[in-house]
């Protein structure tokens, strides 16, 4: 089952860009894999270029025309386009639309100006709980 999640870059006019991120959107995977290996603006800029994904740290590939999983030479996203979709980055113009909770989401992140990742767990199964700021674990999952 998915744990679904939102990737998002604070912008310079508080607006955010983010994609979707369907698999293992917990802090304890994707909050930690975010910290080790996307920890630049350059390089969240570069993550969230691609849209929307599937995860952003595998080597697995699409299946294949035979139904095979292919691997990728490094680790890095699955983007849905290298499956032909196209489910570009969507813009925000603030937080609160940000963390909208009719988005179905269980968790939002959110690469701050200061270059620190904010994880909110949105509450996706308690329509009467606003989101709410989580911590992050701290440490590496991978190289």
């Amino acid at each position: 089952m998915a744990t679904r999640a939102r990737i998002g870059l604070r912008l310079s006019d508080d607006s955010i860009l983010s994609v979707y991120h369907h698999w293992d959107g917990y802090p304890t995977w994707l909050g930690r894999i975010l910290e080790s290996h996307y920890n630049t603006k350059e390089k969240v800029e570069e993550l969230i270029d691609g849209g929307d994904m599937s995860v952003c740290w595998t080597d697995d590939c699409f299946r294949n025309s035979d139904g095979k999983i292919e691997k990728k030479a490094e680790y890095g996203p699955q983007y849905y386009s290298e499956r032909g979709e196209d489910c570009p980055p969507r813009l925000d113009n603030t937080i609160v639309e940000y963390l909208d909770k009719d988005n179905n989401e269980e968790y939002a992140y959110v690469y701050t100006r200061d270059g620190e990742w904010k994880c909110f767990d949105m509450n996706a199964f308690d329509q009467r709980k606003s989101p709410e700021l989580v911590e992050i674990p701290s440490g590496a999952l991978m190289a």
